[in-house]
């Protein structure tokens, strides 16, 4: 009888286990939709629709540099330092910035 009591404590405390596991995973999940709706909506407000339309195809091809592009916009609309709107010619003078900045690395073997 002593072992099916510990055996039964085993299994509530695995079960609580498996269900704060769920609910932090949950809300973990929420918390990423929120980050998402929060981005497009200051990605909508600093970008042209050109610009939006240029980034668009950006994340189709290369989703982790958009992701990381998206960020720093943010983060530059967040702190002020963005006026006006930002033209697709803005956004694509920003992009050669950053492209320049990859190619400056060069691996030689010798």
């Amino acid at each position: 009888m002593d072992e099916e009591s510990e055996l039964e404590a085993l299994r509530r405390k695995k079960a609580l286990e498996l269900q704060a596991q769920y609910e932090e995973q949950q809300r973990q999940a929420e918390l990423r939709r929120q980050f998402e709706i929060q981005k497009r909506a200051i990605i909508s407000q600093i970008l042209t629709p050109e610009a939006r339309s240029r980034l668009a195809n950006i994340r189709a091809v290369k989703p982790e540099f958009a992701e990381q592009l998206e960020i720093q916009l943010m983060q530059l609309a967040q702190a002020g330092r963005i006026g006006a709107k930002i033209t697709d010619s803005q956004l694509r003078e920003i992009l050669d910035r950053l492209q320049s900045r990859k190619r400056d690395i060069k691996i030689r073997r010798i």
